[in-house]
């Protein structure tokens, strides 16, 4: 099963929006990204949708964020996106009057339950602004960066 990366993209996206003043086109992201401008537009929709973005047509147009960085978690990105399923794994669920089936479910669906809950928890303390500061710590360390990158350090 593939994962999926929707979340991880988006922050990428966003934390290269945190660097640039000026609207940053989706041609220009998906090159940083290694994708296509669709999937870039697709990624973005959902975030003006929830007033993390917004995108300016015409010449010299692009996204840019609207709120500040401290202001948006990665809880408030992940719901943006329409809360993917953060876990592949699932219950068999094939024969649900076997007593060996409900109890290894019952066992199993409190552990996920645990885990999504843990894993929101820690979405919603982290904003852009941390991982912001941890780009830049690692910006400053290393010498060659992406496209974008190179532009933003300027």
């Amino acid at each position: 099963m593939k994962r999926d990366s929707r979340l991880s993209a988006t922050l990428h996206l966003l934390l290269h929006l945190a660097e640039q003043a000026d609207p940053i086109p989706s041609d220009s992201l998906a090159r940083a990204m290694r994708t296509n401008p669709v999937v870039v537009r697709r990624l973005m929709a959902g975030l003006r949708r929830a007033g993390l973005v917004a995108s300016e047509k015409g010449h010299g147009g692009g996204w840019r964020l609207v709120r500040e960085l401290p202001e948006i978690t990665l809880l408030d990105v992940y719901r943006a996106l329409g809360q993917p399923v953060m876990l592949a794994m699932g219950n068999r669920s094939d024969a649900p009057e076997c007593l060996v089936e409900q109890a290894v479910n019952a066992s199993l669906d409190t552990a996920f339950r645990e885990a999504e809950a843990t894993l929101l928890a820690h979405l919603e303390h982290v904003t852009l602004a941390q991982l912001n500061a941890d780009f830049r710590a690692r910006l400053s360390v290393r010498k060659q960066v992406c496209e974008l990158e190179k532009s933003n350090a300027e």
